[in-house]
């Protein structure tokens, strides 16, 4: 999951006050990137990484400080060091890191709130902080929505030039950092949705990719004609579960470019059905389990486009369902993290 995900649904589960750190630059190698997210609360616990371990309990130390201050600040941590008194030892990277505290103050975390609904909505949402230390630091907030939203207490007019990144930014790929506009330096940050899985099939297999999925971040939808099978009961770990046949869930889901879809109902017909309704359909990721030559006989034969993962799942040897939900599991994180093949063509 990406670590703001994670802090966003510390802040939203507690009243509780504190520091949001984040990764604003990274010179040379970290463990973590910019975009990195750590929340430390007003009792000293921590929400996220911003390292393997190494840098966290300084930055909660540094973070009471920034809190007791009332003031955001930028930290500074050298890794590239190697004598005894230095971060460089033992961390295992070789960069300088510099990493953003900032209060969360009521005003900020109201913004913060309302840009986790934006994402659990669905909506893509760009984060442009102003590294002004003049300012009120609420006014250096601006997040803008990308169905026109604006939020955080920036009051200048909004750059073009971001809401251009905002609307041109390849999903799930758009890297972090800080750029300078009109001689004033932002931190710049795309907050995405979580990707959504949608599982066709809600047999017991479907079990461990429940869990796998939701352990890295996905959003799982089972859908399945069967209710006595496609219920909480049955799949505790699903976001959601979608009870018809294929013909009556898929225009029901309202799939997307950004969506995941494994096919795994163990069932030709249904298989079949299934893929003649995504067929014109654009998807992040389609995969179908079972063999080629199964996939091959549910395209009555013909070539299987090239968009469509199959046989679904990286090929590691898997056997039994927890090794197979493993290997679907790190070919959507590969897809993800490196693009998609295309829809359904």
């Amino acid at each position: 999951m990406e670590s703001y995900h994670t802090v966003l649904e510390a802040i939203a589960s507690s009243q509780k006050q504190g520091v949001l750190a984040i990764i604003i630059r990274v010179d040379g190698s970290a463990y973590q990137k910019e975009g990195a997210y750590m929340f430390i609360d007003e009792d000293g616990h921590t929400f996220g990484l911003l390292s393997g371990g190494c840098l966290e309990e300084a930055v909660a130390i540094e973070a009471k400080k920034a809190w007791q201050n009332e003031c955001a600040t930028i930290i500074t941590f050298d890794l590239t060091q190697e004598d005894d008194l230095s971060w460089g030892q033992g961390a295992g990277c070789n960069g300088v890191v510099h990493i953003l505290l900032q209060p969360i103050t009521e005003r900020i975390r109201a913004d913060l709130l309302a840009v986790k609904t934006h994402l659990d909505q669905g909506r893509h949402v760009l984060l442009a902080r102003k590294l002004d230390e003049t300012t009120d630091d609420y006014f250096n907030w601006l997040f803008l929505t990308e169905d026109g939203y604006r939020l955080g207490g920036f009051q200048e007019e909004v750059p073009a030039q971001m809401w251009e990144w905002l609307h041109t930014a390849p999903p799930f790929h758009s890297q972090s950092g800080i750029c300078t506009i009109a001689d004033t330096p932002f931190y710049i940050q795309h907050y995405w949705p979580k990707p959504r899985l949608v599982i066709f099939g809600a047999n017991l297999d479907v079990k461990p990719l429940i869990s796998f999925a939701k352990q890295v971040g996905f959003s799982v939808t089972v859908a399945d004609w069967r209710p006595a099978f496609c219920c909480p009961e049955q799949l505790p770990d699903a976001d959601q579960w979608v009870v018809g046949f294929p013909h009556e869930t898929i225009p029901e889901l309202h799939l997307c470019k950004h969506d995941f879809v494994v096919i795994m109902t163990h069932h030709f017909q249904r298989d079949q059905e299934i893929i003649k309704l995504l067929r014109d359909q654009p998807l992040y990721y389609l995969g179908v389990l079972g063999p080629k030559r199964r996939t091959t006989r549910l395209f009555s034969g013909s070539l299987i486009p090239p968009s469509i993962h199959s046989p679904v799942g990286l090929s590691i040897g898997a056997r039994g369902p927890e090794e197979i939900a493993i290997s679907i599991t790190a070919e959507m994180i590969s897809v993800l993290r490196n693009g998609s093949k295309g829809g359904i063509q």
